[in-house]
């Protein structure tokens, strides 16, 4: 009877120590969560017909690997047109940066020289072995209708007698014309040169000199910076557009931004993919955290600070996070309730960002965050 006393003095000792200790023990300062990354949706800004898919749901890529190739249509075709503009628009611009040619500008000077010339011929007037040749003629002319007239006097006084010809007549009378005629063209020839050039004619061989000899500074020049600049507008533009169809072209290849696995992939050769929509996802395997939430009463958490983070599946290790977020709201409960019960029941999301272990974690594995260190296995579990 007194042993069986005993052993029961000794059961309630024992209980009542144990619930002491786990009264007076120290609560460790730990929260649960979930590892979480980054989940980059992929898609193209052009989209079109897919031609090629060469992952799989699962794969694991690396950053710059191909994933989809869709079909370019007639972007090829668009591209050589506009690479075709571009050739010809440099060439127009490297044509007015050059200048004309030093034939073009020979030309033109030859041309103001041949007219200066012929300006200075019609100044200058007849010389005077020009007028003295006129006189010449005249003089020849003149002798000419004399004799003319002597042979028409004498046929006319055989009028009376038998030895009149008709014929003879008729010769001298035209003879005697042709000489007067003759005589008077002569004459207005030596007026002429005499007279000199009209004012009208000078005026107009002048005005050719002068527009001539502004054609040839011109050439001399080259063309007009307006000129240039408007090639020069144009030859961008036309590099614009064939960057701008490269860059169309290169939306048809959609490849992954970071070493990642696929996470979501329902696509297959022939689909269609519109413009900017998501047709698959990728998991950013290099940044990892974990999502917690935090206790008011544990609020003593700042940015930077150093923590410890296990996993079920790992007991015997552990891994370093850094808080990088702490939310400045609480959550769960209603913002206007301020009694004491109902203020400690928030919590406030922080997250914690994986140091290392990215080789082992994955995403969605339960996670615990040990904001005062890890505790031991004896302090994990009570005794």
């Amino acid at each position: 009877m007194t042993a069986r006393i005993l052993a029961i003095l000794l059961v309630v000792a024992l209980l009542t120590g144990l619930i002491t200790y786990s009264k007076l023990r120290p609560e460790s300062n730990h929260v649960s969560g979930f590892i979480e990354a980054e989940e980059i949706r992929l898609g193209s800004r052009v989209g079109g017909r897919v031609q090629e898919v060469l992952v799989e749901e699962g794969s694991p890529v690396e950053a710059g690997q191909l994933l989809v190739r869709l079909e370019p249509f007639d972007l090829v075709q668009q591209r050589e047109v506009a690479k075709a503009n571009l050739v010809a628009s440099e060439a127009d611009l490297a044509r007015l940066e050059a200048g004309h040619r030093e034939e073009e500008v020979g030309q033109a000077k030859a041309r103001y020289e041949q007219l200066q010339a012929k300006l200075d011929q019609l100044v200058a007037g007849a010389r005077k072995q020009e007028i003295d040749a006129a006189r010449a003629r005249l003089s020849v002319a003149q002798a000419e209708m004399r004799l003319a007239a002597q042979n028409f006097n004498r046929i006319q006084g055989l009028a009376s007698t038998n030895a009149f010809i008709k014929e003879d007549y008729d010769r001298a009378t035209e003879g005697l014309e042709s000489a007067k005629a003759t005589v008077t063209l002569r004459e207005e020839e030596l007026s002429l040169i005499e007279a000199g050039t009209r004012e009208e004619e000078i005026r107009g061989a002048k005005a050719q000199v002068e527009e001539a000899r502004l054609a040839w500074q011109l050439a001399e020049k080259g063309f007009r910076s307006e000129e240039i600049d408007a090639a020069r507008a144009a030859r961008d533009s036309a590099a614009a557009a064939l960057a701008a169809i490269d860059d169309r072209i290169e939306e048809l290849t959609i490849k992954s931004p970071v070493d990642g696995v696929v996470e979501a992939l329902e696509l297959q050769p022939g689909d269609l993919v519109s413009t900017g929509a998501p047709v698959m996802s990728v998991l950013d395997k290099s940044h990892y955290w974990v999502r917690a939430y935090v206790p008011q009463r544990w609020m003593d958490l700042e940015l930077g600070q150093l923590v410890e983070v296990t996993v079920d599946s790992m007991p015997e290790r552990s891994f370093a996070g850094e808080v990088t977020f702490i939310s400045r709201r609480a959550e769960f409960t209603p913002s206007n309730v301020q009694t004491p019960e109902e203020r400690s029941k928030q919590v406030f999301r922080i997250k914690v960002t994986l140091k290392e272990g990215l080789d082992v974690l994955r995403p969605g594995i339960s996670a615990d965050v040990w904001l005062d260190g890890v505790p031991s296995d004896a302090e994990k579990s009570p005794p």
